[in-house]
C-alpha cells in the first residue's frame, strides 16, 4: 500500500514539530509549510492525501487553503486548526469546504481520530463503498434521474466528504431521512452507526436522558446506567429529525454538546467525549422559528452550516414512473402478490397529480390501489386521488388522506382488542358487507367474523365480504391474521 502523506501548515515551528511527530508515529509521511505560498507549492508538487492548516498564517489564512483545494484539488480533504473558542472561524471554514476542525490546544487523540477518518476518503476503502445501483434498491437507496435529483445526488456526494453539520430542509414525505442516511453511507463513517431520532416524539422530561444517557440512581426509575443517543452514534452519524420540535431548554444542552463535542449523562460528574456528525431536518422553516423565538439563533447557526434542500415530488415529475415501478415491485414482494402494473390512464393521472404528501403519499396511494385493482392492473379509478388541482401548492397542514374515514359501525362498538365482532355480517344479504372506505378497525373485525363464519375458508370469506380473494389475502397479511 502506498504511504500516505499529510501536509502540515502552521507558522509556529513548535506546532509543526509536534504535529509532525504525531503523524510519524501513526506511520504517515509528512510535509510542512509555514505560510500560504509554501503550502500551495507543496500541494502542487506532491498532492498530499490530507492537509492540516492553522487558521492564521503570515500571508493569508487557512480559509485561503481550503478554497484553493476546493477549486483545484477537491479530492484532498483539509482540516483547520482554530484558536480555542473560535467556533465562528470553524463554521466559516466548514462552509468553505473544510473536512473538519480541531481547536488549540490540540487534543492529540482527537486529532488522530480525525486524521484516520479523513484518510479513508483517499484510501482504498473509498472504492469499497456501496454505490446506489439497481442491486441496492432494496436497501432504500435514492431513486430518480430527473435534473433535480441529479443535482441532489451530486451534492450528497460532496457533503459526504465533510464532517460539517448539514441541515436538510424539505416538505413532509419528501425523503429527508433517506437523504441523511445516504450522506452517512457515502461518508467515511459508513461502517459506524446511523442513529435517527424524531425529536418531536420524545417526552420533554425524558429528553436529556435520551440524548445524553444517565447514571444509576440519578432519578426515580434509573436502576442502571444508560447510554444516550450521542454515545450510541459515537464514530457515526446522529440524525435529528424534526429538530424544530425541541424545547428551548433542550436546545441549550444540545448546543453545548455540539460545540464541546462532549456530553454529560444525567447524574454524571464528568464529561464524555463523543465523535458524532450531526445531520438535522424539519419540514418547518427554521428561519421563521428563530424569528418567532421558538428556536435559538446560535443553535440554528451551528446546525445550518450547510443547507440542503430536498425537492418535492412535483418538481421531479420525471421520477414518478420510476418510483411507482419500484413501490409496486416492493408491494408485490411484501404481500406475495403477482407483479402489479399501471394502466396508461393511471400513469397519466399520477403524472398530473401534485402529490402534496410527496413520495410517501405516492407509496400509500399505490399500496391502496394494489388491493383494489383487478387482473393485477391498477386503473385510474383504483388510485382514488383526492379532488384537487394538479398545480395546487402544499400548505402547512398535513396532506389529505387517500381515502375518507367512514365507520361501518358505531364508534362505541369498535374495539380492536375484542374477540367480539363490531356487528353481525348478514350472510343472506346480497349487498357487500365491506366497502373500500371501511375503517381499518371495523375492517379487521369484519374479516375475522367472516373467516370464523366460513371456518377460515378464504374463498368463501371473500365472497361473503364482497371483495376479491387477493384483496382478502392482502388484508389477512396486513392485519397479521395469517397465524390460524
Amino acid at each position: 500500500m502506498t504511504e500516505q502523506r499529510v501536509l502540515i501548515i502552521d507558522d509556529e515551528p513548535d506546532i509543526r514539530e509536534l504535529l509532525e511527530i504525531t503523524l510519524l508515529r501513526m506511520g504517515l509521511d509528512t510535509l510542512t509549510a509555514g505560510n500560504v505560498e509554501e503550502a500551495l507549492t507543496q500541494i502542487k508538487a506532491h498532492e498530499p492525501n490530507l492537509c492540516l492548516t492553522d487558521m492564521r498564517l503570515p500571508d493569508g489564512s487557512g480559509i485561503d487553503i481550503v478554497r484553493f483545494l476546493q477549486k483545484e484539488y477537491p479530492q484532498i480533504p483539509v482540516a483547520v486548526i482554530t484558536a480555542y473558542g473560535s467556533m465562528d472561524a470553524a463554521v466559516e471554514a466548514l462552509k468553505a469546504g473544510a473536512y473538519d476542525f480541531v481547536s488549540k490546544p490540540v487534543d492529540l487523540p482527537k486529532l488522530r481520530d480525525l486524521i484516520q477518518t479523513a484518510l479513508k476518503l483517499t484510501s482504498g476503502e473509498k472504492s469499497q463503498r456501496p454505490k446506489a445501483t439497481d442491486s441496492t434498491l432494496a436497501q432504500g437507496r435514492i431513486l430518480g434521474s430527473s435534473p433535480a435529483m441529479q443535482t441532489l445526488k451530486s451534492t450528497i456526494g460532496k457533503l459526504a466528504r465533510s464532517q460539517a453539520p448539514v441541515y436538510i430542509h424539505g416538505e413532509s414525505g419528501s425523503g429527508k431521512e433517506l437523504v441523511a442516511h445516504e450522506i452517512h453511507l457515502q461518508s467515511p463513517r459508513q461502517k459506524a452507526p446511523f442513529i435517527p431520532v424524531n425529536c418531536g416524539a420524545i417526552p420533554e422530561n425524558l429528553m436529556e436522558s435520551e440524548f445524553f444517557g444517565h447514571k444509576k440512581g440519578s432519578f426515580t426509575g434509573a436502576v442502571t446506567d444508560k447510554q444516550g443517543l450521542f454515545q450510541a452514534a459515537h464514530k457515526g452519524t446522529l440524525f435529528l429529525d424534526e429538530v424544530a420540535d425541541l424545547p428551548l431548554t433542550m436546545q441549550v444542552k444540545l448546543l453545548r454538546a455540539i460545540q464541546e463535542r462532549a456530553i454529560k449523562p444525567v447524574g454524571g460528574l464528568e464529561e464524555i467525549p463523543v465523535d458524532v456528525r450531526i445531520l438535522s431536518a424539519t419540514h418547518k422553516s427554521l428561519e421563521h422559528e428563530v424569528a418567532a423565538g421558538n428556536f435559538r439563533q446560535d443553535l440554528y447557526y451551528r446546525l445550518n452550516v450547510i443547507k440542503l434542500k430536498v425537492p418535492p415530488l412535483r418538481e421531479r415529475q420525471d421520477d414518478i414512473e420510476l418510483l411507482a415501478e419500484f413501490f409496486l415491485k416492493k408491494i408485490a414482494e411484501r404481500w406475495q402478490m403477482p407483479a402489479i402494473k399501471l394502466s396508461l390512464q393511471a400513469r397519466h393521472m399520477l403524472l398530473s397529480y401534485s402529490f402534496p404528501g410527496n413520495v410517501r403519499e405516492l407509496e400509500n396511494i399505490l399500496e391502496r390501489a394494489s388491493t383494489l385493482c383487478e387482473d393485477n392492473t391498477i386503473q385510474a379509478e383504483d388510485l382514488q386521488l383526492p379532488q384537487m388541482h394538479s398545480t395546487q401548492q402544499p400548505s402547512s397542514v398535513q396532506p389529505q388522506l387517500v381515502r375518507p374515514v367512514q365507520l361501518s359501525a358505531p364508534p362505541e362498538l369498535i374495539n380492536p382488542y375484542s374477540s367480539q365482532p363490531p356487528h353481525h355480517i348478514n350472510t343472506n344479504s346480497t349487498e357487500p358487507s365491506w366497502t373500500p372506505h371501511t375503517d381499518e378497525v371495523a375492517e379487521r373485525n369484519m374479516i375475522i367474523e367472516a373467516l370464523e363464519q366460513t371456518r377460515w375458508n378464504r374463498t368463501k370469506a371473500a365472497e361473503l365480504l364482497g371483495m376479491s380473494f387477493r384483496q382478502l389475502r392482502y388484508r389477512i397479511q396486513k392485519y397479521e391474521l395469517d397465524t390460524h
